[in-house]
């Protein structure tokens, strides 16, 4: 009986931390692959890119005025030692993907972009 008081509340707390997605949803199952073959340099304009992607987190501009947007998702799992009783509370960690996607247009068409997929992690308290 007390093996049972103690494995539900871990299952429990394991269902409900999950996976957290914060960002561009749009960039969600997206590749370098699957991005080339939706953009192409001098061909794509803004309003494909818009309906494609949405509107950009960020937008900046170059020296010499081409316009720059940026999409952004990350998403992130909570690290098995969150679950180590005692562990846990000096601090925590989680670990995922960051999907970024910068395009450059020059006047309405696209003229350069660019899509990475890193690893990211965030670590708080003694696991700094």
């Amino acid at each position: 009986m007390k093996k049972t008081k103690l494995v539900l509340p871990l299952l429990c707390a394991i269902l409900l931390s999950g996976c957290a997605g914060v960002g561009n949803e749009h960039l969600k199952k997206e590749t370098e692959v699957s991005i080339k073959t939706k953009i192409t340099e001098g061909v794509t304009t803004k309003e494909q890119v818009r309906s494609q992607f949405g509107s950009p987190d960020t937008t900046t501009f170059t020296d010499n005025g081409k316009e720059i947007w940026k999409y952004e998702y990350t998403n992130m799992s909570a690290d098995a030692v969150n679950y180590i009783p005692i562990v846990n509370f000096f601090g925590s960690s989680s670990s995922g993907t960051k999907k970024e996607l910068v395009i450059m247009f020059d006047g309405d068409k696209v003229s350069r972009y660019s899509m990475a997929e890193t690893a990211s992690s965030v670590k708080t308290g003694a696991f700094r």
